[in-house]
């Protein structure tokens, strides 16, 4: 395409699916959806053709939109991503839901968000509990930066983040009392998984996606180690795979976790485990 083009002439050429379109000519135009709707008929200047054109070829190569734009929206929330963090997905507010059940807004309570990426998870859950202490953990150094940035740009103060390789670095208790809720979206794709090599996944940290074998060794450290760290009757609650959940309910069992709760996503797929700890685990 050459010279200066319309809205809705740039979207039918770009070769994308109207949404992806949509999405990437709106952050180079710095408009919204619904404003492209309104204006199909504009002309664009040619520095923005040109820079929609590029970005379009990326994704025709198969880059994920929300690493072309830089933002994916979570939980409401506007969220920076690179290619250091997972891409938060919609079935992780199951998760986030969850914990939000078990954290009454009208007192103090700790999080632990295991893993935290982006800090999806624990962005989401300190600005819907204003008085919660929040701790965020990762091991990736470059993660972490996303995820401060994230909590910077957001204005949330009650997320503090430490580097950690699951409860490496994490006490036994944190502010002065265990935790209340210990949540994590770890890595949990059985290794050489075909979906590995396709589409978004194959540009998104390898680490982040799967811990090897199995895919539930990840899953097994949080949960072994969740006991020394969680208050009485406080909750764990971990994301799965799409055939997990029976896997993770009895890993949780083993480890004496009971009341345990099954959360399908939107899609209806069991998506999160999550139990409280019986009396017989809360000796220390």
């Amino acid at each position: 395409m050459t010279g200066a083009a319309s809205v809705r002439r740039v979207l039918a050429q770009s070769g994308l699916v109207p949404i992806d379109g949509q999405v990437l000519l709106a952050h180079v135009l710095g408009k919204d959806r619904t404003w492209l709707a309104a204006h199909g008929d504009e002309t664009l200047p040619l520095e923005h053709v040109g820079a929609f054109l590029a970005l379009a070829r990326r994704r025709r190569d198969g880059e994920p939109v929300a690493y072309l734009t830089g933002i994916r929206e979570f939980w409401g929330l506007p969220l920076l991503v690179t290619s250091a963090v997972l891409i938060p997905r919609p079935e992780t507010e199951a998760l986030v839901e969850l914990a939000l059940a078990r954290l009454p807004a009208d007192r103090d309570t700790r999080v632990l968000d295991l893993g935290t990426g982006s800090g999806a998870i624990a962005l989401a859950v300190a600005h819907e509990r204003p008085r919660a202490k929040v701790l965020a953990t990762d091991v990736s150094p470059a993660a972490l930066d996303v995820a401060r940035e994230n909590a910077r740009r957001l204005d949330l103060a009650n997320v503090e983040f430490v580097q950690s390789d699951w409860y490496e670095t994490v006490p036994a208790t944190w502010h002065g009392a265990p935790f209340d809720v210990i949540a994590s979206n770890p890595p949990y794709v059985v290794a050489g998984d075909p979906h590995l090599g396709e589409g978004d996944l194959r540009y998104e940290p390898a680490a982040a996606l799967s811990p090897g074998g199995d895919g539930l060794a990840a899953i097994r450290r949080i949960v072994a180690g969740a006991a020394e760290r969680l208050a009485s009757a406080a909750t764990l609650i971990v994301e799965h795979g799409h055939d997990q959940s029976e896997a993770v309910r009895a890993i949780f069992a083993v480890a004496g976790f009971a009341d345990l709760v099954t959360v399908r996503d939107l899609a209806g797929i069991p998506r999160v485990v999550a139990g409280r700890l019986s009396g017989s685990s809360l000796a220390r």
